[in-house]
């Protein structure tokens, strides 16, 4: 294929993806007058429109829109092994972006962290914290962090933490007020501070477990975060019980700021694991993240 028919192919599945000359002649590092000209010029030789202009918007047609989920995935794979060899040096380096919810951040990686960075100085960490199940391809991340039975097979996964439990904790003040639940039903009766994963999606209903029997309960309360921390912090001011893991409260636990309850009815989950496409080229900096972060159990 000519030069500038791949050309013109790689500045549409640019400005399909930013939706906007400006912001895709900018990536490019090209004008957006000849970002515009290369895309004409593609269309006027393929004889069929891919983008539908207007003077606020830019969007992939139908044809468009076929020709993209056929050949981004390709201009994709030529970036990550253009950027592997790049990278094939005597010192890992490079930037590698994750995404992960916070307390995942605050329990098994933030301890690795520092001496991680030191080893590695070249490395350059982006951590992008997110409860809502990002798809790692489509926004171009490296790994992701997930729950074990939350990650799709056709992924690698590392595990980078034990298996794990919640606990429902709240603050000697706001037992002082409320007295402890002693089943998990009794939690309707409470203030409770929730989470929400997603913008669009629904509160998470608390899940127990005890004798086999699986169940949840939705509970009900003034404040909903989309962030475990935040929720702890609710709780450790005493605005309601909350929900969260076992490890991230122990300390509050032990210094007497948290109470746990309920605890015979609180189940183990699977591990955290970082995972990626199975298709990616592992560059040496991300061999070593995966390498650093990886649970020995």
């Amino acid at each position: 294929m000519a030069t500038s028919k791949i050309d013109g192919l790689q500045a549409f599945v640019a400005v399909a993806r930013d939706q906007s000359f400006t912001k895709a002649a900018a990536r490019l590092g090209v004008t957006p007058s000849a970002l515009s000209h290369s895309m004409k010029a593609l269309e006027e030789r393929l004889g069929i429109r891919l983008l539908a202009r207007t003077t606020r918007n830019v969007s992939p047609t139908e044809a468009g829109e076929r020709l993209m989920r056929s050949i981004a995935p390709l201009f994709d794979q030529i970036a990550v092994e253009v950027e592997a060899l790049g990278e094939l040096r005597d010192k890992p380096a490079g930037t590698i972006r994750i995404t992960c919810s916070d307390d995942a951040i605050e329990l098994y990686l933030r301890p690795k962290l520092a001496e991680f960075l030191k080893t590695y100085p070249d490395i350059t960490l982006e951590l992008f914290v997110d409860y809502g199940f990002t798809n790692v391809v489509e926004e171009r991340f490296d790994a992701g962090i997930r729950l074990g039975e939350a990650i799709s097979k056709d992924m690698i996964a590392a595990r980078i933490s034990p298996d794990w439990r919640l606990a429902v904790v709240g603050s000697p003040a706001y037992f002082a007020q409320c007295p402890p639940p002693e089943t998990p039903h009794e939690l309707t009766e409470h203030a409770c501070v929730n989470i929400r994963h997603r913008p669009s999606g629904a509160v998470y209903a608390w899940e127990f477990e005890k004798d086999g029997l699986e169940f949840t309960v939705k509970c009900e309360g003034q404040l909903i975060f989309n962030s475990i921390m935040h929720m702890m912090n609710g709780a450790i001011d005493g605005i309601g019980l909350a929900y969260v893991p076992e490890a991230l409260a122990a300390p509050y636990i032990a210094d007497g700021r948290l109470k746990e309850v309920l605890a015979d009815w609180c189940p183990y989950f699977q591990g955290f694991h970082l995972y990626y496409p199975n298709r990616r080229q592992t560059s040496p900096a991300f061999s070593a993240f995966v390498d650093a972060m990886r649970y020995p159990g």
